[in-house]
């Protein structure tokens, strides 16, 4: 006993030992599989979101380098056209407004605080007069400038780009202003793209030299204050980088930042660091798929050895605990073994499988399939319309058969009569889907299961194979019909021996009135 019992431990220490090995060196070559790919995506993002918004960035500051020309020649032409009237000029402002599509409203405020002309005239400030507030400021200031967000007169949110404006003699006139709606369509929006998340999560934002957002996918968010964000203190330095930081929402992000000289603005691209995560995961389930094979085959094969060593008939003896039981079992692989009486057996159990299992599968086919037909047979149709019933699955069935079938008999002989039948099963099986069932029921009557299609649709399909039968020449040299009864579950009932007789039923009334017709179960039949 004492010896046993040291095989036995000693079979376990060697299987436990190599496959300890084989665990602890996965586990090492998946951490170090993660941190390298971990740094790796993480310069990739970082070095990606900065291309992207340095691009940006430029896109944004070569707009506004146009923005203020075009308010700088739209100031020059007033005051080499001093002459012209207010509504000449309001006229003026809707044209350039709509060619430009730079703003989403221009105007014109003279030097006293008075909108002179503003486009789109739906605003509704021509001729207010501006008291007070960030826009009279402006106009006070009698500079080119780009404001900080602020409510404007007309209650929205807007960034202002204003122009001063001189008349001939050198006079000022007020300012030419063009406003940006930030929470509405403008300019910013089709440039860096409106609600846009990347799958990854990436995203842009702009912010103003003083920290407030100007730009967001999500608008609600437009106007706030993100100064407290460590990037936006650089950006509000002038710098321009990228680094991994937790924004005011507590969401670590990999972020790049550029400024945009012409205003002073931020362009920020972030991406979730949860994203890399995710692909760390991907990555190692990647990784777990490619090193499995090879880990699973070096463990089982020392797993095996040990067992081998320790019990070399226990594969055999469970093959044929298996086969006792009745049941299928895989035939296993022949393996020359060191012990010569395993040899032998092992070979002499799988031709005994092999001869067993090949007899069982062609016996099961034999018992389902009709020989004529080469179609499954009545005692299939049962197994599978009990199954489809207990599943609840909607599905029509069609019985059809040939009709005068008896004459054919008579007429031709039998031999010409089950070429009819092979005749009929080539044309059904030409039109019904691969999904579709047929069956033998008996003689000439056959059954069609037809998966998930209503009786109506079955009924366009049963006239077409009905069609078709009729228009083609039959071993016989003459053209057959066949009659069809259909019958729906659960529609039509939900017992499975009713749907036989709905169907015979249907089958009856086609028959009843002159054969060659398709006939669906109702009650009024």
């Amino acid at each position: 006993m004492k010896i046993k019992n040291r095989k036995v431990r000693l079979s376990t220490l060697l299987t436990g030992l190599v496959a300890g090995s084989v665990i602890l060196t996965t586990v090492i070559l998946l951490i170090a599989s993660y941190q390298s790919e971990k740094e790796s995506l993480t310069n990739a993002y970082l070095n990606l979101n900065y291309s992207k918004s340095s691009k940006m960035s430029r896109s944004v500051d070569s707009l506004f380098k146009s923005m203020r020309m075009s308010l700088e020649e739209t100031a020059t032409f007033l005051s080499e056209n001093d002459d012209f009237k207010d509504d000449e000029i309001q006229d003026y402002f809707e044209l350039l407004r709509n060619n430009s599509r730079y703003f989403n409203s221009l105007s014109w405020i003279d030097e006293s605080g008075v909108v002179r002309s503003i486009a789109p005239i739906s605003v509704g400030l021509r001729g207010e007069i501006l008291s007070s507030g960030e826009t009279r400021n402006i106009v006070d200031s009698k500079r080119q400038t780009v404001s900080q967000p602020y409510i404007a007169p007309s209650g929205r949110l807007i960034v202002l780009l204003a122009h001063p404006l001189y008349d001939q003699n050198n006079h000022f006139k007020g300012m030419i202003g063009g406003s940006i709606y930030l929470q509405e369509q403008n300019v910013l929006n089709e440039i860096l793209g409106n609600d846009i998340i990347d799958e990854n999560g990436s995203y842009y934002y702009v912010v103003g030299p003083e920290g407030k957002i100007l730009f967001h996918p999500d608008k609600k968010r437009i106007g706030e204050d993100v100064s407290g964000n460590p990037i936006i203190g650089k950006i509000m330095q002038g710098k321009s980088g990228k680094e991994i930081v937790t924004n005011t929402k507590g969401v670590t992000m990999l972020a790049a930042y550029s400024v945009v000289p012409e205003t002073g603005w931020g362009v920020v691209q972030q991406t979730p660091v949860t994203f890399i995560y995710e692909s760390l995961y991907d990555h190692i389930k990647k990784l777990l798929i490619y090193i499995l094979i090879p880990f699973v085959s070096l463990l089982a094969l020392s797993i095996f050895i040990a067992r081998k060593l320790a019990k070399p008939f226990f594969d055999l003896s469970n093959v044929v605990n298996q086969i006792s039981t009745g049941k299928l079992v895989s035939i296993p692989e022949m393996k020359s073994h060191w012990n010569r009486e395993a040899d032998l057996l092992t070979k002499s159990v799988t031709m005994a499988i092999e001869g067993m299992q090949d007899k069982h599968q062609q016996l099961s086919y034999e018992a389902t399939t009709d020989s004529l037909t080469n179609t499954s047979n009545r005692r299939l149709l049962d197994e599978v319309m009990k199954e489809w019933v207990t599943k609840n699955k909607p599905f029509t069935l069609i019985a059809f058969d040939i009709d005068n079938f008896k004459k054919v008999n008579d007429t031709f002989g039998h031999q010409t009569g089950d070429q009819v039948l092979q005749f009929l099963v080539k044309y059904v099986q030409m039109m019904i889907r691969k999904n579709d069932l047929l069956f033998r029921y008996g003689g000439e009557e056959f059954v069609l299961l037809i998966p998930d299609v209503s009786s109506t649709t079955a009924y366009s399909i049963a006239e077409k194979i009905r069609i078709c039968v009729e228009n083609n020449v039959s071993p016989t040299g003459k053209h057959i019909t066949i009659s069809i009864g259909i019958a729906e579950f659960p529609s039509h009932t939900k017992q499975q021996n009713k749907l036989f007789d709905l169907a015979d039923q249907a089958l009856y009334v086609s028959k009843s009135q002159g054969k060659n017709r398709t006939t669906i179960w109702n009650e009024n039949l």
